[in-house]
């Protein structure tokens, strides 16, 4: 029988919710309603003048070339980040559940790019992929392969999605791997004794098991291209080459820090904002009708 906890009162409740409730109010509501304030004004540089505006920021986003463009270039960077992240988590996932020797090994070593900051891993990856001094850069010289990323908007756009991906891989990998050890042995030895395969028990048992951990990392990969990948843009191409890499994240930045448009760089993080919101909320209404929960 389910035991549940009942509480005499609704003081002590309250007072395990306000810790959570004032991170929520402070790191959240607050900002997100600072940026609303913001993307209806026209400030100066220093913001010592204010002017309401309305909503003529918000139209002259819509009429910048640049910052359409950059919408194109976010779902294309944030689809192949999610999908790169999520196949290679799997797999380590699978192979690391039927190791029984130097198990714990194998997971630790698999879990250590998480702890790299995205920032520091897109440095590693310029490193090893520039085009005067990266080693995996001459490789590709030597294989024939004209490699040089400042000039060329897809191998820009290649190696930070490679970056951003292996990044973001041990995190896949931990909770897929979760989900399989959670998976009843006795399911996967009824299969085997009926003559199933092992890549038949992994297509029509396990995988339908993890559907619901599936569907959570999509939701979360997507959120992480958003927005936690502005370092490794930053540190890698800096938007270019000719703003190919330039997501929507990075122009928030660019525009209201180097640009000085503060107005407008709050309008994009409204208009940003709404659409991770409106993703999330369309991905739960949606897509979680069709996954499968054991």
């Amino acid at each position: 029988m389910e035991r549940r906890v009942i509480f005499s009162g609704w003081l002590f409740p309250a007072l395990l919710l306000v810790p959570q409730l004032a991170v929520t109010l402070v790191f959240f509501f607050w900002p997100a309603a600072q940026a609303v304030l913001q993307s209806v004004r026209r400030e100066d540089a220093f913001g010592l003048s204010t002017v309401f505006v309305g909503w003529e920021n918000f139209a002259a986003l819509f009429a910048d070339p640049d910052y359409v463009g950059s919408f194109a270039v976010t779902g294309l960077f944030s689809l192949a980040v999610a999908l790169l992240a999520l196949a290679p988590g799997l797999l380590f996932a699978v192979m690391a559940d039927r190791v029984v020797r130097g198990a714990a090994v194998y997971k630790t070593v698999l879990l250590l790019p998480y702890a790299i900051a995205p920032a520091i891993a897109g440095v590693l990856w310029m490193f090893l992929f520039n085009p005067s001094i990266g080693v995996v850069a001459a490789g590709l010289r030597w294989l024939g392969v004209d490699w040089n990323y400042l000039l060329d908007g897809r191998q820009a756009m290649l190696l930070v999605i490679l970056a951003a991906a292996w990044k973001q891989i041990s995190y896949n990998f931990l909770f897929f791997l979760a989900g399989l050890q959670s998976i009843p042995p006795s399911l996967l030895e009824a299969s085997a004794i009926d003559g199933a395969s092992p890549r038949r028990r992994f297509w029509t048992i396990v995988f339908p098991l993890l559907a619901p951990t599936s569907f959570f990392l999509l939701v979360v990969n997507i959120v992480y291209a958003f927005f936690d990948t502005f370092g490794v843009i930053h540190n890698v191409t800096q938007g270019g080459p000719a703003k190919a890499t330039e997501i929507l994240v990075y122009k928030v930045w660019y525009d209201g820090i180097v640009g000085l448009d503060l107005g407008g760089s709050a309008a994009q993080s409204v208009v940003l904002m709404a659409i991770v919101i409106g993703l999330t909320a369309i991905q739960f209404r949606f897509i979680e009708r069709r996954v499968h929960y054991a």
